[in-house]
């Protein structure tokens, strides 16, 4: 098989899907479910610039502390467990 042909094949293949969606109604129902989901993005309430470096902040420390509390009990454990 050529190259010409391969994409000729995949061609067909994408048509006879789109075209089997199409019958069976999928694609009304997919630009239903976008449409809907852009509707209810407009009424959601998106944060602050300011509000997105709090919380950013708030992630990173929050982070900063369990990772650091998994090092600290990690280095316990391996004290008392391997030792004895």
């Amino acid at each position: 098989m050529n190259e010409l042909t391969k994409i000729l094949v995949w061609v067909a293949v994408v048509g006879a899907v789109f075209a089997f969606l199409w019958w069976q109604g999928h694609l009304q129902r997919i630009a239903t479910y976008v449409q809907q989901t852009r509707e209810e993005l407009k009424k959601c309430t998106w944060p602050t610039w300011d509000e997105l470096k709090g919380s950013t902040v708030v992630v990173s420390i929050s982070i900063g502390i369990l990772g650091a509390f998994t090092v600290g009990a990690d280095f316990v454990f391996n004290f008392l467990f391997l030792r004895l």
